[in-house]
């Protein structure tokens, strides 16, 4: 059997065995190492598996990944999230669909703490929409917003996501996590405006809110708010600013959650040991995805798939631009049906050749391809972030509702790729001033 042949029934044999709910490290894993015996023998398949797992988890830049996590768990458990949704909900509730406003906000704001988008929709859920729906607030807006706004956490950094891409595609991982500021503030002031706009066209979405709230209370509320911008601003500015790197950013980012934490008093025995746990889990499975996906990146390289793909660009014309088009078509839809992370992972091997051939900016295409998994977590039959909300909100809101309430977000998804592709800068800035 030829080598683009193994690697092509390799590919199949993998997507079965996701449908069939294999875990994606399984799948990724057992396909690869199956592949590189059938085309080397058994003896360099242990090698280059031992090789390779030893290479990847031993790699500096990947000790910001628990850190991160764990950084996002202790602003979780310390209740972070709850006290940014406060503060929003007093400042903002007077706006058109304010309530709303506040959750696309303070989403964005757990997000930079979080880095994770299911984190972040699983929080909100259960702080913000029975506050919305109490408000009279139709479902489909209180539940779509949630849902909508927990993307931001791949995009805002810290990302995990941005992080791996960085490792697979061989880009700095600080400038990574730059480039994704300014298109995570973008995205949440567009879907602001859009809530705003809506709601002020149709008052049955979002009636008014009655309640009278004093600038004294808003003040106070501020106080409580306090260590989260701190936090974001302890990372993103130690990166920024060249004194520390992703990693070293990373820990800094957990130092200062543990002594906001402390100062606070509300770090408990309790709250660091779940912390820690919830670090460890999260880590374990991380890490194993992508052993996976480092060996099939090893199987597709051997079975000359890269190359054979690269020559989908002739297919293209030559015209970068429809073979974006192509790829985000195909982002969507494998979206549908795989997790982000395994999504992300799985197609970096495929599509880095194809965009290295192309000349576009890799620290650009990390943004557009984690804007690509935002819109699939939103995208029906099968977003992720659409099945997080109802799992958090139960028979309170039908799934089909929560689908409905996410189509004008998907468009204002839509928009902001648009905006990106036509202003490379909104995404270049910020890397471009560090350097």
């Amino acid at each position: 059997m030829a080598p683009e042949t193994v690697g092509m029934v390799g590919v199949a044999t993998m997507l079965l065995l996701m449908i069939l709910r294999v875990p994606i490290a399984v799948a990724l894993g057992s396909v690869s190492l199956a592949g590189i015996a059938y085309m080397l023998g058994t003896g360099p398949m242990l090698g280059a598996a031992r090789e390779m797992t030893f290479d990847f988890v031993t790699k500096w830049e990947l000790s910001a990944i628990p850190l991160f996590i764990l950084m996002g768990a202790i602003s979780f458990h310390t209740g972070l999230a709850a006290s940014i949704y406060h503060a929003a909900r007093l400042w903002l509730s007077r706006l058109p669909g304010g309530l709303a406003v506040a959750t696309n906000f303070s989403s964005a704001g757990f997000a930079a703490a979080s880095g994770s988008s299911l984190a972040t929709a699983a929080a909100m859920s259960r702080l913000a929409i029975p506050e919305m729906l109490r408000a009279g607030y139709h479902p489909g807006l209180a539940s779509g917003v949630v849902a909508a706004a927990g993307t931001l956490g791949s995009l805002i950094p810290p990302s995990i996501l941005l992080i791996l891409y960085g490792m697979f595609a061989e880009q700095p991982i600080g400038q990574l996590l730059l480039a994704g500021v300014l298109p995570g503030i973008l995205t949440a002031v567009i879907y602001a405006a859009m809530i705003v706009i809506r709601c002020a066209r149709n008052k049955e979405l979002a009636p008014p809110v009655t309640e009278h709230v004093t600038m004294r209370e808003k003040v106070q509320a501020l106080g409580s708010v306090w260590p989260l911008p701190l936090l974001i601003l302890a990372v993103i500015g130690a990166i920024y600013t060249g004194i520390a790197t992703a990693t070293e950013a990373a820990a800094i980012g957990c130092i200062a959650a543990l002594f906001i934490a402390g100062a606070m008093r509300r770090l408990t025995r309790k709250i660091l040991a779940d912390s820690i746990i919830e670090t460890l889990r999260s880590t374990a499975m991380i890490f194993f995805i992508a052993l996976g996906a480092t060996l099939f990146t090893r199987f597709l390289a051997l079975s000359g798939m890269p190359e054979m793909i690269a020559g989908f660009a002739d297919f293209a014309g030559g015209n970068p631009w429809l073979l974006l088009i192509i790829v985000a078509v195909i982002y969507i839809i494998l979206g549908m049906f795989l997790d982000p992370l395994g999504l992300l992972l799985l197609t970096l091997p495929i599509f880095l050749p194809l965009f290295e051939a192309t000349g576009f900016s890799l620290i650009w295409f990390g943004i557009i391809v984690v804007k690509f998994i935002e819109i699939s977590l939103i995208t029906p039959p099968l977003g992720l972030n659409a099945f997080v909300v109802k799992g958090a909100v139960g028979k309170a809101i039908e799934l089909n509702t929560i689908f409905k309430g996410l189509t004008w977000f998907f468009v204002a998804e839509l928009f902001v790729v648009l905006l990106l592709c036509l202003f490379p800068a909104i995404v270049l800035f910020l890397p471009e001033m560090a350097n």
